[in-house]
């Protein structure tokens, strides 16, 4: 399912921990992550499907697959970009989340655009 579109979708992540969602004494640690979405190719493509693998600091995976993001499949129009911020609630103050979209062209093409990890870490967890 791979292609050569995918190498034109710009993926961008910045991560945001929760500390008033959080409750490190019971092992519960929010974040919140925005993704930019950049389409750098010359035809509109369309977010089909999310999977998302989160590790946490005990290397305990936990995956996420679904339609959409936030609840939309938003067609993003050549040299425009979409962004969105969802979250996550991990059992440890550090993690790492990483995964993929699953795309298709204006034309028909689908490809998968990769999402590479990302750190996830309550600020005073490392020192």
């Amino acid at each position: 399912m791979e292609s050569r579109e995918s190498e034109q979708v710009d993926i961008q992540v910045a991560t945001q921990y929760l500390a008033e969602e959080s409750l490190p004494q019971e092992n519960r640690f929010a974040f919140a992550y925005t993704i930019t979405i950049t389409n750098g190719g010359n035809e509109a493509v369309r977010l089909l499907n999310r999977h998302w693998i989160i590790t946490n600091g005990r290397n305990r995976i936990s995956e996420v697959r679904g339609e959409g993001v936030v609840g939309k499949q938003p067609l993003i129009e050549p040299g425009k970009s979409f962004s969105y911020t969802s979250g996550t609630i991990m059992e440890t103050a550090v993690g790492t989340m990483e995964g993929s979209y699953e795309m298709i062209s204006a034309s028909g093409r689908p490809f998968i655009a990769p999402v590479t990890a990302f750190p996830l870490v309550e600020p005073s967890a490392l020192h």
